[in-house]
């Protein structure tokens, strides 16, 4: 299927590239392209969604709206502007490849040379350099995937998405035209998420239908096969002490692998205090949130607050200044949530 489909990719590179720009969102980064615009955009777009993206996009360029404003503004400016997207080592990754491409005598062009750049893997690099540059590179992710799976009907069961992009690769790669690289990639990820859905696809106004071979099962949804993601239980017993108006928050060490530099409510280990006693406490709320493969389930309850010298990483931070620190973006809604129930209390 895949060679009769890769036979008349000129077809299919026509009717897709005629649909895409009939009907693609107008994106700011499509809009006003740029490469330091396509590089953060697609940094922001990994895992996180378009609408989510937008309004942060549109503050970091007010603030940032270059390489080497980003390279030269302070670490922690850089997570506050994150704040709320999650998986914060791409904050930490896009500054450092901010202060590499700054220091650039000139600017690298090939998907090799952006692949050895803090946090750019071989779709992101695919992605910067094709739309900003015309390279011939495909750019192969979760939506690709599923319109490659559909394209053919490829009944392969993979056991994650990397496998399944790798898969797919050659297939993208012949599928790429030699002129217009960069608009075929952004049309194919358009398709696949306006179009070609994970469920519910609009196969009914898709502009490849003809050369689907899914549709004609009349079930493309089978299509990829992904082994289902295992997911470990985890749960977290969270102390909220409040003492003078001031709340006891923890920030999670520099070198930390995970949120460095980031506030969040301590743990009962944490604060210095008995997870027993603490777990007695008024439970104001119990929350959850997935982190990778974890599903964790946070208790939130009130503590009293730690006798003596605090520990290292613990700071009473006023209420009122909440929104001048970096925290978590589900700790800055579960305490935004808790503040609010009890001042209708």
């Amino acid at each position: 299927m895949a060679q009769h489909l890769i036979a008349r990719s000129g077809e299919f590179q026509r009717a897709l590239l005629a649909w895409y720009r009939a009907h693609a969102r107008p994106l700011p980064w499509r809009t006003a392209p740029s490469l330091y615009q396509t590089v953060v955009s697609e940094f922001m777009l990994q895992q996180t969604q378009v609408k989510t993206v937008l309004p942060y996009l549109a503050r970091w360029l007010a603030e940032l709206p270059g390489f080497a404003a980003l390279a030269a503004a302070p670490e922690a400016r850089v997570l506050k502007l994150w704040e709320g997207l999650g998986y914060y080592s791409r904050a930490r990754n896009l500054h450092r490849l901010a202060r590499a491409v700054a220091a650039w005598p000139d600017m690298k062009r090939t998907p090799e040379a952006w692949r050895e750049l803090p946090g750019v893997g071989p779709y992101t690099a695919a992605a910067i350099t094709s739309i900003s540059f015309g390279a011939r590179a495909a750019c192969v992710d979760g939506n690709v995937v599923r319109i490659l799976a559909r394209l053919t009907a490829d009944a392969t069961e993979f056991r994650d998405s990397a496998t399944a992009s790798k898969f797919f690769s050659p297939l993208a790669e012949a599928l790429l035209p030699a002129t217009e690289p960069g608009d075929h990639n952004q049309a194919m990820m358009e398709l696949g998420a306006t179009v070609c859905c994970r469920q519910k696809p609009l196969c009914l106004t898709c502009p490849v239908r003809e050369f689907c071979a899914a549709a004609r099962t009349g079930a493309p949804e089978k299509f990829p096969r992904l082994a289902a993601k295992k997911m470990e239980q985890r749960a977290v017993a969270r102390a909220w002490c409040e003492r003078d108006g001031a709340l006891l928050l923890h920030l999670a060490a520099g070198g930390a692998r995970r949120f460095a530099n980031i506030h969040e409510l301590p743990t009962p280990a944490q604060a210095g205090l008995e997870e027993a006693n603490v777990a007695r406490g008024e439970l104001l709320g119990k929350k959850r949130r997935g982190i990778t493969r974890f599903q964790i389930t946070e208790s939130i309850h009130m503590a009293p607050a730690p006798r003596g010298k605090l520990r290292a990483g613990l700071a009473w931070v006023p209420l009122a200044g909440l929104g001048a620190i970096t925290l978590s973006g589900p700790h800055r809604r579960w305490i935004g949530e808790i503040l609010a129930a009890r001042a209708t209390r």
